[in-house]
């Protein structure tokens, strides 16, 4: 792993102490302009901190601007008319209309600016998302905030059911090919299929939930109050420096969109409007 792509090295609690406030304070916000520049903060942070291939940074950066266009039209048309401002110069631009019903710019800023929020909260949930594994962030919270290990490994166990299940579902499908079993169209033949698989996948699900709870069992697994870790999650000063780093950047943020007059609060939180 690159040594530069630092988002890697940091302890996973560190790239959810970070964002975390940030989430919390985008639920209440309002405006296009604190959205847009966390967006933008965020995308840069995960380009330089975060191993990605071309076709994940290209979706990156051109998928984002594209699904905030095409959310702001959904969210803009849905828009209660009564939360438009509609003595705003932006309410006399007309994008669309369809006999008595006009879709004006001033509707499509409002969308805009719910859907700025969403991805600014995807985005920053990426962070920690595209940079920390199921294991490393069991591990981090067992080690470091004192989750009881019975129920982090015992979650991480049943997370690891999902990819075996994938598999079995294709061998399944497979067998079935083979068999000549999945022929058929419409609607009855896909229920039929979806039984057929159903079943035997079910079948395989019960039988190594029996043999991970027997393998747990024999490593004595709850036995004793605490366990020893093959691989220690530590929280560094790295970890303590990207978290203050992190907010005193959100905090500018914020100080620069309200006093500035272009973005607001509010505890409103029904309240769409810019």
């Amino acid at each position: 792993m690159p040594a530069h792509r630092f988002l890697h090295h940091l302890n996973p609690l560190a790239k959810l102490a970070g964002p975390l406030p940030v989430m919390v304070a985008l639920i209440f916000t309002r405006g296009v302009a604190i959205p847009t520049v966390i967006i933008i903060g965020c995308l840069a942070l995960i380009l330089a901190g975060a191993r990605l291939g071309p076709k994940a940074a290209a979706l990156l950066l051109l998928g984002t601007p594209v699904i905030v266009a095409l959310l702001g039209v959904s969210f803009g048309i849905w828009v209660d008319p009564a939360r438009v401002d509609e003595t705003s110069a932006a309410a006399s631009v007309t994008l669309l209309e369809v006999g008595d019903w006009r879709f004006s710019l001033a509707a499509y800023l409002v969308g805009l600016a719910t859907s700025l929020r969403i991805a600014a909260l995807l985005l920053l949930s990426l962070v920690s998302g595209l940079t920390t594994t199921g294991p490393e962030l069991v591990r981090a919270l067992v080690q470091n905030l004192r989750v009881p290990y019975r129920i982090g490994y015992t979650a991480l166990a049943a997370l690891r059911f999902v990819p075996r299940f994938g598999h079995e579902l294709e061998v399944i499908r497979a067998a079935h090919r083979v068999r000549g079993t999945d022929r058929g169209r419409g609607p009855i033949a896909w229920v039929r299929r979806t039984v057929g698989l159903a079943i035997p996948l079910l079948a395989s699900a019960i039988r190594h939930a029996e043999r991970v709870a027997l393998a747990m069992d024999a490593r004595a697994f709850g036995a004793h109050a605490t366990r020893t870790e093959r691989t220690i999650s530590r929280w560094r000063a790295r970890d303590t420096v990207f978290v203050i780093l992190f907010w005193a950047a959100a905090a500018a943020v914020y100080w620069w969109g309200l006093t500035s007059g272009i973005g607001g609060l509010t505890p409103d939180r029904t309240e769409v409007g810019l």
